[in-house]
């Protein structure tokens, strides 16, 4: 039997069998050694070995997944009550005043949604096909990436270079809240393209009920601001902190309890990390720009829409795919996360080398005047 694999960096197996014949039948063993993960395909093809002609041939699909070990299972709980916490968090430091006055001036907020939710899922599915275009599985995740709502650190960033942090926050809570229906919507109409392609089904069950369980954390914060005031006031003044904490530390067990990532960094992981966040953040701005928004209100909206929430990213994935493709495709979001933060920090090194001159060019004080005397000569002026 002569056996030819479709890919050799997943699976090795021999290339030619002996097959022992008896009653007509034909038996014999074929040894599949997976080498990373994936699917492919095995053409076979049984020769008569006497004459050398073909009597049958099949195609078989294999697929390469990871044991089921205990980092592994643990890092997909972590992802899950984390991302749970932060809704949580969300919930009850979100201020429904601020929230509400905003919503009637809504122009800021409306170019975000619209560059959130409308221009990052085109940007990333562009991304993906252009990048990617024989590896469906990757698309999916750089699709899920630019898909989930914005945060995971936008308002700290803000903060940081000096932005609008009332309208980062509305924009953040505007995001959080749409993604309950603007998530099912993108995967379910542009991302079914992308799922026809890699012959998987459409996960119409998976990804409602996600939509779903992210009320409740939801709920859950909302009655925390209701009737337990003290924690509400708590949560509301570390949720900048809180949530940048959960995002690295997803981040962080993303990497360390899926280290075969790393094989995976090609040029074009990183290209297509680079371009999601870094062009998000140039249509922000220029949408900003386009409908007249001041300086610091652009900043704040080019943060918002290209900084994704990655960790929601993550859980997506591994919650809605099935496997190898949800372990696969965790790069994605993991590669967007390392390239997202660069400009960023430039931009704040860039303000602080700024600050830094302007404090050492600024004229030395030299002291308050507490007393002016004065004297009472008569000053003359003569022309000439």
């Amino acid at each position: 039997m002569l056996i030819s694999n479709s890919d050799n960096h997943i699976v090795q197996t021999e290339r030619k069998i002996e097959f022992q014949e008896e009653g007509g039948y034909h038996s014999g063993n074929i040894s599949i050694y997976g080498k990373f993960l994936g699917r492919v395909n095995l053409s076979l093809e049984l020769y008569q070995k006497s004459t050398n002609t073909l009597l049958t041939q099949a195609s078989v699909n294999v697929r390469v997944i990871r044991g089921h070990g205990a980092l592994n299972t643990a890092f997909t709980v972590s992802v899950a009550v984390l991302v749970s916490l932060i809704y949580i968090n969300f919930g009850s430091a979100l201020n429904w005043t601020d929230f509400i006055k905003y919503l009637k001036k809504p122009i800021g907020p409306a170019i975000g949604f619209v560059g959130q939710f409308v221009f990052m899922p085109l940007l990333s599915y562009g991304v993906g096909y252009a990048l990617f275009p024989d590896d469906p599985a990757m698309q999916l995740g750089f699709f899920f990436t630019g898909s989930s709502p914005g945060g995971g650190g936008s308002n700290i960033w803000t903060a940081l270079l000096d932005g609008n942090i009332d309208l980062s926050i509305t924009m953040t809570g505007i995001s959080t809240l749409a993604a309950f229906g603007m998530i099912p919507f993108w995967i379910f109409t542009l991302g079914a393209t992308i799922f026809d392609r890699s012959n998987l089904e459409v996960p119409y069950r998976n990804i409602t009920m996600f939509a779903v369980a992210l009320v409740i954390p939801l709920a859950i914060g909302y009655l925390i601001q209701r009737y337990m005031q003290k924690t509400a006031n708590f949560l509301r003044k570390t949720l900048k902190i809180f949530s940048g904490i959960l995002i690295i530390f997803i981040i962080v067990f993303a990497i360390v309890a899926n280290l075969y990532l790393f094989e995976m960094f090609s040029w074009q992981i990183v290209v297509a990390g680079i371009g999601v966040p870094w062009l998000g953040y140039l249509g922000g701005w220029l949408l900003a720009k386009i409908f007249r928004q001041n300086p610091k209100d652009s900043l704040t909206i080019a943060i918002e829409v290209g900084l994704q929430n990655t960790g929601i990213a993550i859980f997506l994935l591994r919650f809605s795919l099935p496997q190898p493709e949800a372990d696969l495709t965790t790069i994605a979001p993991v590669a967007v996360a390392c390239m997202t933060p660069i400009p960023l920090l430039v931009l704040f090194l860039i303000k602080l080398v700024k600050r830094r001159i302007q404090m050492k060019n600024k004229p030395k004080d030299l002291g308050t005047v507490n007393e002016i005397s004065v004297d009472s000569k008569v000053v003359q002026t003569q022309k000439y």
